[in-house]
């Protein structure tokens, strides 16, 4: 069943199978989370914008003994998800209901393996939880090595996603840009997965960027050279910048990426 929050998807669930993940984005964060290397101690993920909650029910099923924090704004929505749903109990999942960024801000240090942003406005990702202060705030709720990926919709020419991973770059040893191949060549409006993590291996594993490409609709991986191209010279977003706002010439076709 497909969850409408406004009239617009948020969350696709089947309720008999928590591993089955029908939107694309979260078909490619979850394969980012499947390489994660195994921590001490059972898996923790943040989930920013939890919607009916379907990557953190994949988390339960996944990993065992996962405990699990997930946040949305609308607390008549949280009290609907637990109803409707069969979600996992506290501690395995605890639901918030919160702004992502003040929630977040309430967490311990290094008490996440993951944080997962996918916050909207209607068809928006909020300006607040796009900049370098809040990415410095979700890297001080990573355990090292952990992981942040972040759903970004955008439309061509990409300023968004560019200057987002020029954001993550700021704040991340390693960056990766996650999308299907017309989407990354500007063609059309879509979803990205930005990732950052401090961990030199995750996204150099050249296993994760085949299972990436295996995924019923494929999925290219940005990272090194193809990343640096991406962002260009798109600038990180700062709490204190203005509003980033669509470039003039936004309908032009942005340089083609080199071919996969």
């Amino acid at each position: 069943m497909t969850l409408l929050v406004n009239g617009v998807p948020s969350s696709h669930l089947d309720l008999g199978d928590p591993e089955r993940l029908d939107f694309e984005y979260m078909q490619q964060i979850a394969a980012v989370l499947d390489h994660l290397p195994t921590a001490d101690g059972p898996f923790r993920a943040v989930h920013l914008g939890a919607a009916g909650c379907a990557l953190a029910r994949w988390g339960h099923a996944r990993f065992p003994g996962a405990r699990q924090i997930a946040v949305d704004l609308d607390p008549v929505l949280v009290a609907l998800v637990r109803d409707w749903f069969d979600l996992p109990r506290s501690p395995a999942l605890r639901l918030r209901a919160g702004e992502a960024r003040a929630e977040l801000g309430t967490l311990p240090d290094a008490s996440a393996d993951a944080v997962v942003r996918d916050v909207f406005a209607g068809d928006r990702t909020p300006p607040h939880v796009t900049t370098e202060e809040f990415v410095r705030d979700v890297a001080r709720v990573l355990r090292p090595g952990g992981v942040y990926l972040a759903n970004c919709a955008d439309r061509p020419p990409l300023a968004l996603a560019r200057a987002e991973a020029a954001t993550l770059g700021a704040v991340f040893r390693h960056v990766g840009v996650v999308a299907e191949p017309a989407v990354l060549r500007g063609r059309r409006y879509g979803n990205l997965v930005l990732a950052g993590t401090d961990d030199p291996a995750l996204l150099a594993d050249a296993g994760l960027a085949r299972d990436l490409r295996s995924l019923p609709v494929p999925a290219r991986l940005l990272v090194d050279e193809d990343l640096t191209a991406f962002v260009g010279r798109a600038a990180p977003l700062r709490d204190a910048a203005p509003e980033l706002v669509p470039e003039a010439g936004a309908d032009r076709e942005p340089e083609p990426l080199p071919p996969a």
